[in-house]
């Protein structure tokens, strides 16, 4: 059975916070070298990133907090346009995700979180809307209020954009906003 998300509680959240290995991922990472420069690559999921965009076409603020310091991840939040972008090799999650709430005027119980292992605990217990994607460890999941079937790189983040927006009767709006602003037949360049 699908989950199912509170209509109050989702038309509460202004501010939606992302992992990213391990849920915006599939938590793998490539680790190499090109010419003696280290080179890491990650996996990502184009249907998240159609989800984050219908996220902010929907007028929610977007965030991404990982623990780790990439410049895959740096690429992937410029395409996506996010907020915020906090990297943070020591995983010190909490205070970074609270400076972003007192910058963007929001309050915890307006944020969202995904989150799969330890270092996103901090920030999943004091937001409104806990998520847990579904290869999360079992004391993530304990704490989310929302566990997502599919895992992380896999489309969880697809999967709870659907089910928030869903939630807050806004889904079908802003579907067919997209596939209208992708239907204008523009002049090419020069003409």
């Amino acid at each position: 059975m699908r989950p199912q998300l509170d209509r109050d509680l989702a038309r509460r959240i202004r501010l939606v916070g992302l992992d990213v290995d391990g849920v915006m991922t599939d938590g793998g990472i490539y680790i190499g070298a090109v010419d003696g420069a280290p080179l890491e690559l990650k996996r990502y999921d184009i249907q998240d990133g159609v989800g984050i965009h219908f996220l902010k076409s929907a007028g929610l603020k977007v965030v991404i907090i990982t623990g780790r310091v990439s410049e895959s991840v740096r690429i992937r939040a410029r395409e996506l346009g996010v907020d915020d972008l906090v990297q943070d090799a020591g995983a010190r999650k909490l205070p970074a995700f609270r400076r972003i709430l007192e910058r963007e005027g929001v309050r915890a119980d307006e944020a969202a979180f995904l989150g799969d292992d330890f270092p996103d605990m901090g920030v999943l217990r004091v937001v409104g809307l806990p998520v847990a994607v579904g290869n999360a460890v079992p004391e993530v999941k304990a704490a989310a209020t929302l566990v997502l079937h599919a895992h992380g790189g896999r489309g969880a983040v697809r999967e709870f954009c659907e089910l928030l927006l869903q939630a807050r009767g806004e889904w079908e709006s802003v579907c067919e906003r997209y596939v209208a602003e992708r239907s204008i037949d523009l002049p090419e360049a020069g003409q």
